[in-house]
């Protein structure tokens, strides 16, 4: 009976031996991922890793008229700050996907006809969503867009500065032009008042994709100007529509902001630029 207890004690210590001996094996040989040095994965300048195959449009990087992406750059973005539609952005770049573009990726931001070196190659900064997405700010109330007369095609001489702007709300000034912290007007009013388009042009963007803008519309004047309107609670037109001076594109809202204003910008070939040097005196 001692023997037999004891080979079935030394029989149980074994087996508990080989299942140990062969967790210990398993959890040697556990798959930890080392992303440094996985083949063909490199260290940016920004820390992220990256293929180490070059990107799409590499061999433009640092030419006028051509944008390298940086972390939290999206269409959106890009295009207001280039004073160029995010639609055409992607078309002229052939991305199949306009939410997935890579950063040090090299984007084209002038028509394929034009002279790369008449537009701005300045850098943006700013952290922003993807277009077609909300981040803080609520989603747009449906309406129907108001109907208006078909307006002529956006003016294709880009020196034209004489578009006889008018103020897109009748409320007070809240807070003036600062080109660090303001870089438009916020101009009072309350829910539901009328927002209107300040000079002809072109639906480039409505939506809610451009974090703190709230429910947001630009509007492409000319190759020089583009206007925007933030935080609104309906948005009353759509992408790629044509609106006249003085036409209600939208009504005024809090969304992604402190109090019922609406935040306005004039953009000169991207660059927000001091709506008093435009808009006509009060």
């Amino acid at each position: 009976m001692l023997v037999s207890r004891g080979l079935k004690v030394w029989g149980s210590m074994a087996l508990a031996g080989l299942i140990l001996a062969g967790c210990g094996t398993r959890l040697s040989k556990a798959p930890v991922e080392d992303r440094g040095t996985s083949a063909g994965m490199v260290s940016n300048q920004y820390g992220a890793m990256v293929s180490d195959k070059p990107l799409p449009g590499a061999e433009n990087a640092g030419k006028p008229g051509y944008y390298s992406v940086k972390p939290g750059d999206t269409l959106i973005r890009i295009g207001l700050e280039s004073g160029q539609s995010w639609k055409d952005i992607a078309r002229w770049n052939n991305l199949e996907n306009a939410n997935l573009i890579e950063v040090g990726q090299v984007l084209r931001v002038v028509p394929p006809e034009a002279p790369a070196a008449a537009v701005s190659s300045r850098p943006v900064v700013a952290t922003v969503i993807a277009p077609g997405t909300t981040g803080s700010a609520s989603k747009p109330t449906t309406a129907t867009p108001s109907s208006s007369k078909p307006v002529p095609a956006v003016a294709a001489s880009g020196a034209d500065d004489d578009l006889g702007f008018i103020w897109p709300a009748s409320g007070t000034l809240l807070a003036g032009f600062d080109e660090a912290r303001n870089k438009g007007y916020d101009i009072s009013g309350k829910a539901g008042d009328p927002v209107m388009a300040a000079a002809d042009g072109r639906v480039v963007y409505a939506g809610a994709g451009l974090r703190g803008y709230g429910n947001l519309i630009i509007l492409k004047h000319n190759n020089t100007f583009l206007t925007a309107y933030a935080h609104n609670q309906t948005l009353l037109v759509k992408e790629d529509q044509s609106v006249r001076k003085g036409q209600k594109i939208a009504e005024m809202g809090n969304t992604d902001a402190d109090r019922v204003k609406l935040h306005f910008e004039i953009r000169r070939q991207g660059k927000p630029v001091d709506p008093s040097r435009y808009l006509p005196a009060r």
